[in-house]
């Protein structure tokens, strides 16, 4: 990607396309902020600019995306580019052909590339694995000894640190000694959601750029670019659904476009106030149970993680409408009216405890409960909490 598909973040741009055009680069950045917002992608644009062979002459420009050493950038092959994120420690043994543990190496790979290909599909990913106790000091060694060799193609070796605040205590330690002496070809950016967390002593030896999310009106541009086929309606509500993190904007987009002519953010809406359009109606309660069975059978955790996230933002919504009847800025503008109707006719409703428990459901969710059970333990306190005079 070039600086102008970068989804926001203007100032950070500007700041490294000042140093690019002046040859005033620092030897090291701390891209710190919120997760999704968009800062490792940013790293890998300035990564593929100081390799890419059409952008040597006006570096500012950003970068080709044409080129080989660009193509090899996006699909995270480039030599000169070191990305960095905590691995398993089982990656960093040494390879003995003859030890029959040579399975368990490689389940450890297979899961390692899984985590780049979907990085891949998703810039906007950031790749952990689960095994993992953080940036471990044979990674920092393998850096130390790369940073060593010379650049190929005289470009510049990029280290890109991922989490960087997971960084091991003795890794961190090595890192900083590299820090303290850089070599004049390598470029180092540690990326970090929790820049507290990263070593005083590191910090104080990188630039720090703070990102944050982009705005919604830039996401809903770079939405419309991206997939020109959904209407105003379906980007809107991706934005909000997303909340500003561009990892959950790109799978929301993806789910909607590659659902065939099924609606997969509005449509899963509209079920999801139809659902609590039947708890709220005693004689239709069992129609809210159907629905919990038929979310379990036919959606996919997205799907179904959509669905609820819907509630979240009707409530959202419920709340700022009955503070202000005349709030503007809704989530679901389309469905002002459903709000209205539900802030009239249910008030003073424990909205927090109700969304408390839609939140508690997600959480179980995503540790893999049974989404049957979940669902139908959250409907019947649902409906004791709405249905409470």
């Amino acid at each position: 990607m070039s600086w102008d598909t970068i989804v926001g973040h203007e100032n950070q741009i500007r700041v490294l396309q000042t140093a690019l055009g002046s040859n005033r680069l620092a030897h090291a950045y701390l891209f710190a902020g919120p997760a999704g917002s968009g800062k490792e992608t940013v790293a890998f644009e300035l990564a593929k600019i100081l390799n890419c062979r059409s952008s040597r002459d006006l570096p500012g420009e950003g970068s080709c995306c044409e080129c080989e050493s660009c193509r090899q950038t996006d699909r995270l092959m480039h030599p000169n580019i070191e990305y960095l994120f905590p691995v398993e420690a089982a990656l960093l043994e040494p390879y003995d052909p003859a030890k029959k543990e040579n399975r368990k190496l490689a389940e450890a790979r297979e899961r390692y590339e899984a985590l780049l290909d979907q990085k891949r599909q998703n810039p906007f990913f950031t790749p952990s694995m689960e095994r993992s106790m953080g940036i471990l000091t044979e990674q920092v060694v393998m850096l130390q000894q790369k940073a060593s060799l010379a650049p190929r193609d005289g470009g510049k070796k990029v280290f890109i640190i991922s989490q960087a605040e997971r960084l091991h205590p003795t890794a961190a330690n090595k890192l900083l000694k590299l820090l303290e002496e850089p070599p004049a070809h390598v470029v180092f950016v540690l990326v970090s959601s929790r820049p507290e967390s990263v070593l005083p002593t590191i910090r104080s030896r990188c630039q720090l750029l703070n990102f944050a999310r982009p705005k919604p009106a830039e996401i809903e541009a770079w939405i419309e670019r991206r997939s020109p086929q959904l209407d105003e309606t379906t980007r809107r509500f991706i934005v909000n659904l997303s909340r500003g993190n561009l990892y959950s904007a790109v799978e929301l987009v993806e789910a909607e476009t590659g659902n065939g002519t099924a609606p997969a953010t509005v449509g899963i809406r509209n079920k999801a106030i139809d659902y609590l359009r039947n708890i709220l109606t005693p004689s239709r309660f069992h129609e809210a149970i159907g629905t919990c069975e038929e979310l379990a059978k036919n959606l996919s955790r997205t799907e179904q993680l959509i669905f609820l996230d819907s509630l979240l933002l009707f409530f959202q919504d419920v709340t700022r409408r009955s503070i202000d009847p005349a709030f503007p800025e809704l989530n679901n503008p389309d469905i002002a009216g459903s709000t209205d109707r539900f802030v009239k006719a249910f008030p003073n409703r424990d909205i927090y405890r109700a969304s408390t428990a839609i939140e508690e459901a997600m959480r179980s969710i995503n540790r893999n409960a049974s989404m049957i059970l979940v669902m139908a333990g959250m409907t019947a306190e649902l409906r004791g909490i709405l249905q409470a005079k």
